[in-house]
């Protein structure tokens, strides 16, 4: 639909397009900085992938390399937000995963003693002291490795206390504007176009998440970022049955995997409302919203199997949302110099909760003309060119 012109808003310093978590984090950072700050969504307040995630704030599933080093700054960060702003059930709960095998146990732990060389606190765990951590284990498993570093955030109200942070610092929010195109002068973006009005900014960031793809396309600019369908079970309230985030050993590789087909592990964990968080499955179906009973029932016995003590217990939802997925498993990350003014925030995928304060913050750093902390080059966005 061609561009009918407005009233034209003031300019900002810099527009960011997503209100899911990351493109909260890089307002709640820019705001702080002093910038100028503007936020559009199409939709509400983590109305994307954020609002289908389970909110973990993770090192254990991460190989040492580029992205163990952004999600040990980002834990980090995270405890500081949590200090500063609250609010939203942040849980420095740890995380155990566990081995049913002596031969997943050997892999487990060769994995935990590469990230322990990185930096990571990984404590091996035997099968005969896995009760101690959770004493409502299967009694069968090998052993496993517990992580402390591991957290849980509710991603819908951290991505809500974030923004409400960078509005009190003068941000700009207009939720339910789409972004049409991009304003350019020649090759530089200079700001966004919705069916309201023009917003020119200085600098434009791209934290549409699995959406983030048609955003760079605006910019002539394409991004392999591709939708992985998971599904989560949510429990009725229960005490406090399973006090870690718990998963096995496999999640690890379906999370590396490239496989379009479906892949499950058991994840399960406690919160801090109640209601357990059974997943979890990765498959490449587009943006298919179906809902696969055969995938819930998967993901149902192979908590079980982790947890018996669950075979009784009743499951009040599901939902389902799509992961930002990208070829090399790594994010989109920096400055684009196909499209100068345009910033990308996104292909995150399944780690962007936990991912979303270091992601805002070197952003940040960029913009204010400042050497990022941690080295873009392998989250460069036109590497995959």
């Amino acid at each position: 639909m061609p561009f009918v012109p407005v009233p034209t808003s003031s300019a900002a310093d810099v527009v960011v397009i997503g209100a899911g978590v990351v493109g909260a984090s890089c307002a709640f950072y820019a705001a702080r900085a002093g910038l100028q700050v503007t936020v559009l969504d199409r939709g509400p307040v983590a109305g994307g992938t954020t609002g289908a995630g389970e909110g973990n704030l993770l090192v254990s599933d991460k190989l040492p390399g580029p992205e163990l080093d952004l999600a040990l700054r980002s834990a980090r960060l995270w405890r500081e937000i949590a200090d500063e702003v609250g609010g939203f059930e942040y849980e420095p709960k740890g995380g155990v995963v566990v081995a049913a095998s002596e031969s997943a146990l050997a892999d487990l732990n060769e994995t935990s003693a590469g990230q322990r060389a990185a930096g990571v606190e990984a404590v091996p765990v035997s099968g005969t002291t896995l009760r101690e951590y959770e004493p409502h284990l299967a009694p069968d498993l090998r052993g496993g490795v517990y992580y402390p570093e591991d957290a849980q955030v509710q991603p819908m109200l951290a991505a809500a206390h974030l923004l409400a942070d960078a509005r009190a610092h003068g941000a700009q929010v207009f939720l339910g504007h789409e972004v049409s195109a991009l304003l350019r002068d020649g090759e530089r973006v200079v700001g966004v176009v919705t069916a309201a009005r023009r917003h020119p900014a200085a600098a434009v960031v791209n934290a549409a998440g699995t959406w983030g793809r048609a955003v760079a396309a605006l910019a002539d600019v394409d991004l392999p970022v591709h939708p992985r369908r998971g599904f989560i079970l949510v429990t009725e309230p229960l005490p406090r049955v399973v006090r870690h985030k718990v998963y096995a050993a496999e999640y690890v590789s379906n999370v590396a995997s490239d496989d379009r087909h479906l892949q499950t592990s058991p994840v399960v964990e406690g919160t801090a409302a109640g209601p357990v968080l059974i997943g979890s499955s990765r498959e490449r179906v587009g943006f298919d919203r179906t809902f696969s009973v055969p995938v819930l029932r998967t993901l149902a016995a192979r908590a079980i199997r982790l947890f018996p003590v669950l075979a009784g217990v009743a499951v009040i939802r599901a939902y389902r949302g799509f992961r930002p997925y990208c070829p090399d498993h790594l994010p989109i990350v920096g400055p684009d110099p196909r499209a100068p003014g345009l910033l990308h925030a996104c292909g995150h995928e399944g780690a962007g909760v936990g991912l979303a304060p270091v992601t805002g913050h070197l952003l940040v750093q960029v913009l204010a003309g400042i050497r990022p902390d941690i080295d873009l080059g392998p989250f460069r966005p036109e590497r995959f060119a």
